[in-house]
Parts: C-alpha cells; structure tokens; sequence
C-alpha cells in the first residue's frame, strides 16, 4: 500500500500485519544459512533486506528475498559463497570481481576498502564486475554518510530501458545514488532509477494484484502497457521496455533519463572491464541460465579535505531547511527533501517491524516449512 504523510510524519493506517525486525533478521538470515550462505553474510544481506523496509522501499526489501536471492540460488545462477577476488588495488581505487557470489557481499567489502582509504586521501573509488543484485544503492552510499563522507553509487542491470525513439530494452533501471551528510537527524539520500519507475516497483504491484500506472512501460508497438503480470512476462522476452526518466521521446525530455542511464552502464562496466547491456541476461544462447554478471563502481568523498566536515554539514542543512520552508503549491501538506520521508517511515516502522501482505506471508510460510525452521509468525 502507498505511504501517506502528513504535516507530522507518516499516517498510520497500515493495515498489513507487522513481523518484528528481530523475527525478519533471524529467519532470513536463518534461511540464507541453509542455503549456503556463511553466517557473517547471510547477516550482511538480511541487514541490506531490512534497511530497503526500515526506509519503506518495499520493492527491495524482503519482497525480494526469496524470488532475487534464494530462487537464484536454488537455480544454481547465483553462488552463495562469495569469493571476491581484488583485481587491482592503489591507495585510492579499488577493482574487484565477485566471481558471480553475493552482490551485498562484495560491497560491504569494497565499500569498507573505500571508506578507509578515503579517510586517509580523500577520495576514493571503487568498482566491481561479476557481481549479483546488491539490493538498494542507499544502503552503500550511507555507509559513507555514516562516517561524515558523501557516497556515491551505481549498478548496471538486466536489461528493461529502451533508448529515446527506440523499443528495445536496451539498458538496465541503472539507479544513480547520492548520499550526503547534515547537520539534522538524516542524511540527504537520492536513491533512484533512471527510468520512471524499476522492474522491483513492477514486481510489487504484480505481488500485489495491481495495474502498472500508464506511461511507465511500452510495448513493441509503441503503446503503453499496464497489466503488471503481462509486463515482467514481456520485459523477460524483450518485449516490452521501461520509459526513461522523463518519458518516451523527447518532448518531456526522456532523453534525460536516458543519458544518466548510460552514464551509469558505462561506469559500472567499463571501470571493471566487466559485461553491459545484453549481455546481462540469465539465458545463454541454448536457453539454459547463467548469472547475471552485474556490474557496481562506488565513489567516496570526505569533506575533511575540502571545507571541513562540519562546515559541509551545517551548509547542506542550510540548503534543506531553505528548501522545506519555501512557498508551498496550495494543498500540498509540506515539502520534503530526499531522504526526509525514509526518515520518517523509519521511525514510524522502529517499534513495529517489517509490513507484511499476503503473497509475502505465503513464501515466510513455505521457506520455514521446507527448512524446517523453528518460526511462528504474528499473522498466523
């Protein structure tokens, strides 16, 4: 269901049942353990699972556990034991390759390369190839928030956007992510995809029984498409493409969209030498799959070495508090920065847990049940 604000945070009107963080964390990490995944990693990905919930992005959190990650594994395209091999290592970049493992794996650990590095220079760089879905980018780039740094981010992925005047899914949603800390409770976090919507956003309104709005996807001929089941069947067979940021051509400037897009495939393959575009499918030439071969590059900056940490804080701030207290558009409760509203689901979802419906409840149920894990849940 849609959040809902007000002039005091969010609305209460949750009707799903809730889990307590606590029951999440362990039975998915609990569920990563049998499947293979080494206890320290399995806690590294429930933890990245969670923090898309704690910030309300339901489309990357738990939603995903089972079809992204243990699916996968089951299928055998993505390795549970994650082998990262560091290719190329200065004291300012780092180039990796995750050997097809967990994409949150081999994060955590090039970002905590990157964090040390950039505390000690200034700036640092990092990137990786053969990689898997490392869940949300804001949860790498405040990483860096974290430590008074700014973090930035991006990943290449299957393929689903078409270029302005074209049909084919050419490149991947390819979010491009900004994280920057402040003197208030929060971090400004832009965390978001360079189409108008992502392939996870139409997973949850197919998970949930609901159309795709019209204008974010198009067919082969040219049309939009908004029956969500038939959209993940088509985006699958290249036949269907996600509409770039700003839309389909270029009278609402789609072709905006689209150049970040490619800004995003190119740093995420080209720094690593890694795969691009079409080659980021699960299917070989003969129809058998493969993993996914995804592509990361990370960016970190300390503000230390440039006006001060507190001197970057207090001016970001500024600028946020400038921007929320200017003329609001008449009916609209408030302006919002980026970041704000992840804030406030947050401490909204703290005392309560993770939001569960119903297609959620029924795969909790199935992957206790088929490891045999000692789990009663509160909507039983």
């Amino acid at each position: 269901m849609a959040i809902q604000f007000d002039e005091n945070g969010v609305i209460d009107n949750e009707t799903r049942p809730f889990v307590p963080w606590e029951t999440a964390g362990g039975f998915m990490t609990d569920v990563f353990r049998a499947v293979g995944v080494p206890e320290e990693d399995a806690e590294i990905c429930t933890d990245v699972l969670l923090e898309s919930d704690r910030r309300g992005v339901e489309s990357h959190g738990c939603n995903r556990f089972k079809p992204i990650y243990i699916d996968r594994i089951d299928a055998g395209i993505l390795r549970p034991v994650t082998e990262l091999e560091i290719l190329k290592d200065t004291p300012t970049t780092v180039v990796a390759d995750a050997h097809d493992g967990m994409g949150m794996v081999a994060s955590r650990r090039v970002m905590e390369m990157l964090l040390e590095k950039a505390s000690r220079y200034g700036l640092a760089m990092g990137a990786i190839r053969n990689s898997s879905h490392y869940g949300i980018a804001g949860y790498w780039t405040t990483m860096a928030t974290d430590r008074g740094m700014i973090g930035i981010s991006g990943t290449n992925a299957r393929p689903s956007i078409a270029p302005t005047f074209g049909v084919d899914n050419m490149m991947g949603t390819n979010p491009l992510t900004f994280s920057l800390p402040t003197d208030e409770g929060f971090p400004f976090i832009l965390d978001c995809a360079t189409s108008i919507t992502q392939r996870g956003k139409i997973e949850f309104f197919a998970r949930n029984g609901r159309d795709t709005p019209a204008g974010m996807v198009v067919g082969r001929d040219g049309r939009a498409m908004t029956d969500s089941e038939a959209i993940l069947k088509a985006l699958t067979e290249g036949e269907a493409s996600l509409a770039p940021l700003g839309g389909i051509g270029e009278e609402l400037a789609g072709y905006k969209g689209y150049g970040y897009a490619a800004v995003v495939e190119i740093l995420s393959a080209a720094l690593a030498d890694g795969l691009f575009m079409k080659d980021l499918t699960d299917k070989n030439t003969d129809g058998s799959r493969r993993p996914y071969h995804l592509g990361h590059f990370f960016l970190v900056i300390n503000p230390e070495f440039f006006s001060g940490e507190d001197v970057f804080r207090k001016k970001t701030g500024d600028i946020l508090r400038a921007l929320r207290s200017s003329a609001k558009a008449p009916g609209a409760v408030r302006i919002f920065t980026p970041g704000e509203k992840a804030h406030l689901i947050r401490e909204y979802r703290k005392n309560r847990g993770v939001p569960v419906g119903k297609s959620l409840q029924k795969e909790f149920r199935e992957l206790r049940d088929r490891f045999s894990l000692p789990y009663q849940f509160p909507f039983e």
